[in-house]
């Protein structure tokens, strides 16, 4: 299925930046309508996404993040997380809750998070070559909604 439409973004790994990857989904999202649940979902599984490209894709460097964005006519949102730094060696033990290699302040939750509030998510990793984190969330059909 063809997306009906599409946005990309790339910034670097600063974390003032998840604030701006979190607003800009957000608006796009908006473009479909969605329940004020449905968009604090989309938000908080975009800000565990960017965060953990940022703190664990490139934890000692700056290094670039891409957010893409696409909407599918089936009301089909989906989110695209992408960075190019040091990559998941076991991606089954990073999915695991309470797992981290963040140190004692961060939670291991990240993947967990994004799991509870996505429809799906797919973790593809190199070790040394990034990460791509894809999720995807069907909207409800709200009575005048947009699509």
């Amino acid at each position: 299925m063809k997306p009906v439409n599409s946005v990309k973004l790339e910034f670097l790994s600063r974390s003032a930046n998840e604030g701006f990857a979190r607003s800009a989904a957000a608006c796009f999202a908006a473009q479909m309508d969605p329940t004020l649940e449905e968009l604090g979902d989309l938000k908080t599984a975009v800000s565990e996404a960017v965060t953990n490209a940022i703190v664990h894709g490139y934890p000692e460097e700056l290094g670039k993040v891409s957010l893409r964005l696409r909407r599918y006519e089936d009301r089909t949102l989906e989110i695209r997380v992408q960075d190019w730094g040091r990559g998941i060696p076991d991606v089954e033990k990073a999915r695991e809750p309470m797992f981290t290699t963040g140190g004692e302040e961060r939670s291991g939750m990240g993947f967990t998070i994004m799991e509870s509030f996505m429809d799906a998510v797919k973790i593809r990793s190199r070790p040394g070559r990034g990460t791509c984190v894809t999720m995807r969330k069907k909207l409800s059909s709200r009575p005048g909604g947009r699509l």
